[in-house]
């Protein structure tokens, strides 16, 4: 799993290596304006001149530093500092001082125009609140300016909590980041404004250091190695999944979530579905089905269904009357292993969130924004606002685990909170959430810690989202691409299997 933080605990994590492991700023700031270089140079941003827009605190010094490397090194760069010399920081002025000694190129004013990369140097992670003034202008200017843009650390205007826009943001064609990737870079509209990410290592490490605040994550792809076969098991050893999915005249859904279940590697699928989809399962012959009708004992369905599974989960398509609200009732009651409630399952909760508290069971609750507003009662634009924050507290108070679908999906078991960094917007398309539901079930049947399902299972998910968009086009895939990619992903596993 890599590290995300947050503006302050980065802060923090910084003063720790500099007071605690006794690594003099200076000496990272060095580190640092090296990394921004020769990211520069891989990149193919250093061609013709460059100007470097810097701050009065230590992200302007970063870009002091880098300039003067690079002027050494033989190109053209010019330093305008926009900050106020008054509230320089130490750093700042020594980094200047030394630029000077140097012979660095020092302009008071510019013309974008006259530069073919535009370096960002001037607000690091540590802003809050919106741009005005100078650094709003030139952010305005550089918005404009027509060449590349090259950030430090974090674009100026970007929040680095909640990728919000204060205000004004510039938006980069490169920013090469500091030792851990910052949450504001991970999150929309804050990705979108970074361009690519280069997380460069200059000597922070996180240790033993206690961090303030929610401890985020992401999955790399390492972690796909936690889903591994037993070459000795077979199909009971592989788990058995009971899914109550489908309704009278929707039959997609569940054919859509128990197909990646069992592609995802569960060894056994039982759906229980109305008695109207028993013919279109025909196409699926290795799913069991339990079925029901207007008179059948629903709770005795869901004790029989329970009684056989490893896992169970509810929702795709299931619809919202009273036979689906008695089905999920039953289901809350009676399970005790782990549970994915999806779509209308989490409908027929909405404003009933307290029925989750007396579940026994370990539950994953898998709602896109709509769907988690009504469960929650918050607004769509306060999730907006700080996803992983209200995601934590929402999934506190549901006693469960959160999986909160959007352009970045944010999972969270109420301590800890991760950020899923693949998939793309060809995912936005019918069906999408029914093969997550699929997959993290898959993962769960075998014998996954819930937890783990949850996160490793929406970063399969959009993997497979990622390949299907390199192959049909984002705006052509179907929900079904999606699937058909998840075993590919799973068979490159295998063969690394022994060599972990």
């Amino acid at each position: 799993m890599e590290q995300i933080v947050t503006g302050s605990q980065m802060k923090a994590l910084d003063g720790a290596t500099i007071e605690n492991i006794g690594i003099p700023s200076l000496v990272l700031m060095e580190r640092a304006a090296l990394a921004l270089c020769d990211a520069m140079e891989a990149e193919g941003y250093l061609e013709g001149r460059l100007l470097f827009l810097c701050g009065s605190g230590n992200n302007g010094a970063d870009g002091v530093a880098a300039a003067r490397i690079l002027t050494l090194r033989g190109y053209e760069a010019d330093v305008c500092i926009l900050g106020n010399p008054l509230r320089f920081t130490q750093e700042m002025k020594k980094q200047v001082e030394i630029a000077e000694k140097y012979g660095i190129s020092f302009v008071k004013t510019y013309r974008c125009s006259e530069y073919t990369t535009i370096v960002d140097s001037l607000l690091g992670v540590g802003t809050s609140r919106n741009l005005e003034g100078v650094y709003k202008k030139a952010v305005e200017e550089i918005r404009h300016c027509g060449c590349h843009v090259v950030s430090v650390d974090i674009p100026t205007g970007i929040c680095a909590d909640t990728g919000r826009i204060l205000g004004a943001a510039v938006k980069a064609d490169l920013t090469v980041t500091f030792a851990y990737k910052k949450a504001g870079l991970c999150l929309y509209p804050g990705a979108l404004y970074a361009g690519k990410l280069v997380t460069a290592e200059i000597g922070i490490h996180r240790q033993d250091f206690p961090l303030d605040g929610t401890e985020i994550f992401a999955c790399e792809p390492a972690d796909l190695q936690e889903i591994r076969r037993d070459p000795g098991g077979n199909k009971g050893t592989f788990g058995k999944v009971f899914l109550i999915a489908g309704s009278r005249d929707i039959f997609g859904a569940a054919y859509l979530s128990g197909l990646a279940a069992m592609r995802t590697g569960a060894g056994m699928l039982k759906i229980c579905t109305r008695e109207e989809n028993r013919q279109q399962f025909s196409c699926f012959p290795e799913a069991m089905l339990l079925t029901y009708d207007d008179t059948s004992d629903l709770k005795a369905l869901v004790r029989e269904g329970l009684a056989w599974a490893d896992t169970a989960g509810m929702g795709p398509g299931v619809g919202t009357g009273a036979q689906a609200a008695r089905l999920l009732d039953a289901l809350l009651e009676e399970c005790t292993c782990p549970l994915v409630l999806d779509a209308d399952a989490i409908n027929l909760l909405s404003g009933k969130k307290e029925k989750l508290k007396n579940c026994k069971a370990p539950v994953i609750l898998t709602p896109h924004l709509g769907e988690f507003s009504r469960l929650t009662g918050t607004e769509i634009a306060a999730w907006k606002e700080n996803p992983v924050e209200v995601t934590r507290k929402a999934a506190s108070a549901c006693q469960g685990i959160l999986v909160c679908k959007d352009a970045r999906t944010v999972v969270s078991d109420g301590t800890h909170s991760w950020i899923n960094l693949s998939g793309n917007d060809g995912m936005a398309t019918a069906g999408s959430g029914d093969v997550l539901t699929g997959t993290i079930l898959g993962l769960l049947a075998q014998k996954l810690a819930p937890k783990d399902a949850a996160v490793l299972g929406a970063y399969l998910h959009g993997c497979a989202g990622d390949r299907a968009a390199a192959a049909k086009g984002r705006a052509g895939m179907l929900a079904g691409d999606i699937l058909e990619e998840i075993p590919k992903i799973l068979c490159s596993l295998e063969g690394k299997e022994g060599k972990s």
